[in-house]
């Protein structure tokens, strides 16, 4: 499921402060199904190398991870991957795409 309001400037993983609305969302529905496990995964858009691009995406879903932490939601029930520019949503050809492709999503591991 894409966070579709978690934003993260180009070359960061920094959490945009317009990110909070959502994550809070996701705190909630984590606290209503207490059993459920997910993974965070990051993504990027293809400006620089794929290695760098790796450990950008793994950190920005770290930083979700954080901040879901920070909410109160156990981290035993919360891993993060980094897929770098492998998966993008949108053409990386233009800056919206660019800024769609920087982005999170979780799916769900276990109820």
């Amino acid at each position: 499921i894409v966070l579709r309001n978690v934003f993260f400037d180009h070359a960061k993983a920094t959490l945009r402060p317009e990110s909070k609305n959502e994550l809070d969302r996701l705190i909630k529905l984590l606290n209503e199904n207490p059993t459920v496990r997910i993974e965070m995964g990051g993504h990027t858009d293809s400006d620089g190398s794929e290695t760098y691009n790796q450990k950008l995406s793994e950190g920005r879903a770290q930083s979700v991870v954080q901040y879901l932490v920070k909410g109160g939601i156990n981290i035993g029930r919360l891993e993060f991957k980094g897929y770098g520019e492998t998966n993008p949503m949108a053409t990386n050809d233009t800056e919206d795409g660019k800024q769609l492709n920087r982005r999170t999503e979780f799916k769900i591991l276990s109820k």
